[in-house]
Order: C-alpha cells, then sequence, then structure tokens
C-alpha cells in the first residue's frame, strides 16, 4: 500500500466521530483514548504502522478482531474491498455501526462475536488485524487467512508487546518482521485468555 493511499484515509476519516463526547478533544492527539469495559482506541500512529503493514492494495476482504467505536475499521474500509470487524462488546458494537453509518461507511460491517474464533463462514481473508494482545497468534485466525494472506497482531500478554507480521505460507504462519514494540490489552476468548 502507498504511503499516500494511507494518508489519505487518515484525513479522510475523522477520529473525533470516532470516540465518546466527552474525549473528542483527546482525538486530536497521538494517544489511546479511553472506551467502555477497559478498552481503548489505539493511537494514530501506530494504527498507520500496523494498517500499512498490510499492504493493502483495495482489493482486500479483511477481518479485523476489536471495533472499539470503529475508527480502525473506517480506514480500513478506505484501503480495501470489504471489511469485516468482530467485537465482544454488544455496546461497541451498537456504537460502531452507528457512527460508520454516520461517516457513510457502506462496504464494513461490525459482528457481535469472540474475535478469537474469528468468522469463518466468511473466510478466506487476504488480511487480519488483530487489535489486542496474546502470547500467540489464534488458530481459526490462522486457517481463515487465505494462502499468501497477511496478518498483524501484538504478541505479548498484554502491556508490553512486539506487534508482529505474518504471511500464510504452505507451512502455515511465518513471521515477516517486526512492526513495532507497543503496550494493548489483551484478547479474550476461546484461543486467548479467560473473560476477565
Amino acid at each position: 500500500m502507498s504511503d499516500d493511499r494511507l494518508l489519505a484515509a487518515l484525513q479522510s476519516v475523522s477520529r473525533a466521530e470516532f470516540v465518546p463526547a466527552d474525549e473528542v478533544a483527546s482525538a486530536y492527539r497521538d494517544t489511546p483514548v479511553p472506551l467502555p469495559h477497559g478498552q481503548v482506541t489505539t493511537q494514530p500512529s501506530l494504527i498507520a504502522m500496523m494498517v500499512s503493514a498490510l499492504g493493502l492494495t483495495g482489493d482486500e476482504q479483511v477481518l479485523e478482531i476489536g471495533t472499539g467505536y470503529g475508527w480502525q475499521t473506517a480506514l480500513l474500509a478506505r484501503l480495501a474491498a470489504y471489511v469485516i470487524s468482530v467485537e465482544r462488546w454488544p455496546d461497541l458494537v451498537e456504537e460502531a455501526c452507528l457512527r460508520l453509518a454516520r461517516q457513510g461507511v457502506g462496504n464494513a460491517e461490525v459482528v457481535l462475536g469472540d474475535g478469537t474464533l474469528g468468522l469463518p463462514a466468511r473466510a478466506p481473508y487476504d488480511a487480519v488485524i488483530v487489535c489486542a494482545a496474546f502470547p500467540r497468534v489464534p488458530e481459526p485466525l490462522v486457517d481463515q487467512l487465505r494462502p499468501g494472506g497477511r496478518l498483524v497482531q501484538p504478541i505479548g500478554r498484554g502491556g508490553q508487546e512486539r506487534v508482529e507480521l505474518y504471511e500464510r505460507r504452505a507451512r502455515g504462519l511465518v513471521r515477516s518482521r517486526t512492526v513495532t514494540a507497543a503496550r494493548f490489552v489483551r484478547l479474550y476468548g476461546a484461543h486467548g485468555y479467560d473473560q476477565p
């Protein structure tokens, strides 16, 4: 993906539209913004690095794990053909759907579910982006990734991670490179941590 496409997406999708009303001022800073349930929206610079690592060209079907209020979902929708986002909290699903609709995002949908299970009925995916930390990539996400597809996930226990880029090859998932160091909330679910 060209830096120009990513920059255009970042400029066209207002982060202020995807944060709680009392956090709008924070939307203009490169910092995480708190959401309900102890979740956060990741800071823009980190989202940009993770999304850039996927190398999207515009034709992909992307699976996003962890929607929050949908800002990254909206960015991905500008850069890929279609985005399916899985969120575990019903109120966040509702909020993200409302915000995406208000911004006219028509090529993304938010689904309530366990992100560690992915969404096999809609697989395979060309790219997967995981927005919470676990020491390994959940196997269902590997299985749902198309051969040659790319996956980005923070690897660690939650709080001090390495964001890793992987590629699905004939022998399975292969680590391509470390994107950056970061701090993320934990990934919960059947193939993640037990529920908090």
